[in-house]
């Protein structure tokens, strides 16, 4: 199908300025972007040619964390901020196929996922999905469709996949870090509750932390406006209190594959991170 056109924007859609979840989708080789949000890869891509390969571990990672929590973890329901457009495989799918009951949550206040991704995304009693700003832990917590979806007498699983890194504290007015945010989302976890987080990441090395912070500086100044590449202390600090299940934060293609590696990683490969954290 055709990448949507000028004819396809729903009302309140603008244009002009890229979305977070259609340049994810654009990534991810999906149909509902503009030209706008293909610019910013664009941009990206001209220091990061397979900048794309971080929307796809960041996805992958998402798939087999929620496989695991549903199959060896025992989780029944699931909180998923940032949930994003549409794509194969989303959190609700993965999940149901291990637990036809399972319970999803989807969080995003993206008008581009209220108008195209929010039928698609609710397509069974057990999936739902809510408009609040995911950076707000106090207004998703309190929030009508999460405390009329989810017990939180019994332990669910938190995501945030792809999201933080577009968190600027710095444009915050409250100036909270992602750390401080993720620990009001922690203390309102039931015990026995998992955290599940991808970032972009700095590993501080060369000539890898150079790359990242290259892809950072075209992300800031693209058409979206976000995107940063933090140090992993900075990521330790989004699991609050957590007991990390093994391997710890790792790079996001290395977090339990499906199968051996044969082919060598992408150099864009190292710059993002995923992990798994229980509430004791």
């Amino acid at each position: 199908m055709a990448d949507l056109t000028e004819r396809d924007v729903p009302t309140r859609i603008d244009t002009t300025k890229a979305s977070i979840a259609r340049v994810y989708d654009a990534a991810l080789n999906g149909k509902d972007n503009y030209e706008v949000d293909r610019e910013v890869l664009r941009q990206v891509r001209q220091v990061a040619p397979e900048v794309n390969q971080l929307a796809w571990d960041n996805r992958d990672f998402l798939i087999r964390a929620a496989r695991f929590l549903g199959t060896q973890a025992g989780i029944t329901q699931y909180l998923d901020c940032g949930s994003g457009l549409p794509t194969a495989e989303n959190t609700h799918q993965v999940v149901q196929r291990v637990n036809p009951e399972a319970k999803v949550v989807y969080v995003d206040n993206d008008p581009v996922v209220l108008a195209h991704g929010r039928a698609l995304l609710e397509e069974n009693e057990h999936t739902h999905f809510t408009a609040a700003d995911i950076f707000r832990p106090r207004e998703i917590i309190e929030n009508e469709t999460v405390r009329a979806k989810l017990d939180f007498t019994r332990p669910l699983a938190l995501f945030q996949v792809g999201t933080l890194h577009h968190y600027d504290e710095r444009q915050d007015e409250g100036h909270r870090s992602p750390g401080e945010i993720m620990r009001e989302y922690v203390d309102a976890l039931p015990s026995g509750s998992y955290v599940v987080i991808a970032h972009f990441f700095d590993p501080e090395s060369e000539p890898y932390s150079e790359l990242a912070r290259k892809m950072e500086e075209r992300f800031v100044h693209s058409p979206m406006g976000t995107g940063l590449f933090r140090t992993r202390a900075q990521i330790e600090d989004m699991f609050p209190g957590l007991e990390m299940v093994d391997p710890g934060i790792t790079l996001c293609t290395k977090w339990w594959p499906d199968g051996p590696r044969i082919k060598p990683l992408d150099q864009v490969q190292y710059c993002i991170v995923g992990g798994v954290g229980r509430k004791p």
